[in-house]
Order: structure tokens, then sequence, then C-alpha cells
């Protein structure tokens, strides 16, 4: 026979099992999932145009898109990192139409709009919300770390003909479960509808409270992903007309190295793709070399002959 204080542990045991369970299902039961499914998923990848069909718009349509298509990017930072701030300021957000850096606490060092919030999510909300109601006309919006290095130009190509006013969320694609959500390490990009649709349904506190109130920890990707599915957003894994991945959760020197021991007879093919937005866990020189190789090293002699320009920002000293 159980003594009382047996009883009682096993009590406490059983209690905290009930909990657990009323908790998952609170989240997640049955009327959550169909009605996260209750929306059409229309388009898994999101491909950037081919050679072939840029060859077949007229000049003046390529002028249209050229201006059309603008990005505000915002950059999570902190003042305890300040040298990726820094770097980032120097290198690849000069080439965003907008670029603001969002910290957690004041900093004299830098200029960036102060959330005053530890928390990961709320800062992040705060910050999607900060740039939902300041994108003045632009339509496009790249979420990115510090340590991220980012190609804005190959953002803008993949984006050419996409439309903004359809929900896109996309990047790197991984699954959690039965969760498909982008990656944060490789940069989240969220079209104008998809992000109205975000803050709207931060105002709804069942569905995508700011405090997380599960047993667990959803990180700020995760989190995104299943505020998303509420208002029929899904995640999307952004590809070149190959198929090959174009936001990439790692640096360069990494996957190269990877592809040297899998891909050993063509280690440029099995590395990246050509137009490769993304690239992350960057060190502050290594984001200075890759901007002298991706904006500066010309081959002396050899004309470019693209017939797509994406023009900087009025005003910009990027490269």
């Amino acid at each position: 026979m159980l003594t009382e204080g047996g009883s009682f542990v096993k009590g406490m045991i059983m209690g905290s099992v009930f909990c657990l369970v009323l908790s998952l299902l609170g989240s997640f039961g049955p009327d959550t999932e169909s009605r996260m499914e209750a929306h059409h998923h229309h388009h898994h990848h999101v491909k950037a145009q081919s050679t072939d069909e840029l060859n077949q718009l007229t000049d003046s349509q390529i002028q249209i898109l050229t201006h059309k298509v603008r990005v505000f990017c915002l950059i999570m930072v902190q003042p305890k990192i300040l040298v990726y701030w820094a770097t980032a300021i120097d290198t690849w957000s000069k080439h965003c139409d907008k670029a603001v850096f969002y910290t957690s606490e004041p900093s004299k060092a830098l200029e960036a709009v102060n959330l005053n919030e530890k928390e990961e999510w709320a800062r992040f909300r705060k910050a999607l919300r900060h740039a939902y109601d300041n994108a003045g006309d632009l339509l496009w919006f790249f979420v990115a770390q510090p340590t991220t290095f980012a190609i804005i130009e190959n953002l803008k190509y993949l984006l050419l003909t996409k439309d903004p006013s359809e929900p896109f969320y996309l990047g790197q694609t991984m699954k959690s479960g039965e969760l498909e959500f982008v990656t944060y390490d490789s940069g989240i990009v969220l079209s104008y509808e998809a992000l109205k649709r975000l803050v709207h349904v931060f105002q709804d506190e069942d569905k995508c409270p700011e405090r997380g109130r599960a047993l667990w920890k959803l990180s700020e990707d995760k989190q995104l992903a299943v505020c998303l599915k509420y208002t029929g957003v899904f995640a999307e894994n952004g590809e070149d007309a190959h198929g090959k991945g174009l936001f990439n959760s790692k640096s360069l020197n990494n996957l190269i190295t990877d592809s040297m021991s899998n891909n050993p007879t063509d280690v440029v093919e099995g590395c990246c793709s050509d137009l490769a937005v993304t690239f992350n866990g960057m060190s502050p020189n290594q984001m200075q070399v890759m901007m002298f190789g991706v904006y500066r090293l010309r081959p002396y002699g050899h004309r470019f002959h693209d017939s797509l320009v994406f023009q900087p920002p009025d005003g910009s000293d990027n490269d």
C-alpha cells in the first residue's frame, strides 16, 4: 500500500501530467488545427525568374519592375554585439531602400530604435509593428540578425515579379514536428499583405500572445510561423530557377567546406546558388571580405551587360 506521502507525490505527478495535456490541447487542439488548415496553401516553393523569362520582358517592363521592388530591412541588434551592429551598418544594409536597426536597450554609440524590451518574441513583434507603421511606400520587409550578410539585389531579383499584395512569407524553410517555418538565421521576408495580416493577429492574444503561455518557449521564428498560420500565411522556400536554395543559415566559408567534403568533384556547384540572398554566422571581417567580393572586385576589361539593374536608394552611399 502507498503511504500518505506516497499518495501525495503520486497525485502531484498525475496532476502535472494532466495540466501538461491540457496545455498541449489548448495550444494545438483539433479545433486549432482545423482553423489553421482551413486556408489553402497555394505556393510552397518561391522561385526566381530564369534568364529566359527575364529576356521576354520589354525594357519598359523591366524599368517599372526595378523601381517597384523596394525593401525595408529590419536588423535586430543589441549593444553587447556592437561590432556586428557597426559592420552591418557599414556593409550590406546600405543596399536596403530603408534600413532600421532595432535594439533591446539604449545605446549611445549607434543610432537605432530602442524597443526597451528584453524578451525576444515581444521585441520581435514590436519591431515588425514599427516597420509596418513606418514603411511608407515600401512593400517588402526583410528581417535579419546582425551576423547575417544579405545581397539585397538578389533578393529584389527573387521578388521581381511577385505581388506584395499576396501573402508571401519566405526564406529557408524547416520543420519542427508539423510546423513549417522560415529560419531566423537565414533571414525572413514578408510581403506587405503578410505583414498586415500579422499585425492584425497580434491583437488576438488567444491566437498570437505577446508573452508565451506554453510550458516551453518557442523561438521567434517558430512563434512567427504559428501566428501567421492563423491568418492563412505559410512558410515558403526561396529558390533559384533550378530549385537551389537562396537563403543560407551558414556562412559561405562553412558552405564551401561542406561542399568540399560532399561534392569534391564540383565544389562550386555543390555549394551555393549564383543568386544567393543570405549567408549567416559571418564575422565582421568576413562581412567586409564579402562586400569586397560581391560589390567591388571586377575583372579588368570584362564588360557586364546586365539587362536588369537595381538603382541605389536616393542619398545612399552604398557600393
